[in-house]
This record gives C-alpha cells, structure tokens and sequence, in this order.
C-alpha cells in the first residue's frame, strides 16, 4: 500500500503542485462565497 502511494506521488510530481493550488483556490472561493452575505 505505502509503495503504491509512493509510486502514484513519483509518477504525477509534476501535476501536484497544480493540482495543490487549484484545491487551495476552491477552498478560498467556498470561505468568501459562505461570507458574501454576511457583508450585504
């Protein structure tokens, strides 16, 4: 299992860092979506 997660992390290093930002970025676009209508 641990050797498999290993080899999945090697074989998509390039797409992790992405894949990283546009999680992030969802996460920022839900929080300011939950506050907008607390600022109307």
């Amino acid at each position: 299992m641990l050797r498999q997660i290993k080899s999945a992390i090697q074989n998509s290093q390039s797409t992790l860092l992405q894949d990283a930002v546009g999680a992030a970025s969802l996460v920022v676009m839900m929080l300011v979506a939950l506050h907008v209508p607390g600022f109307v």
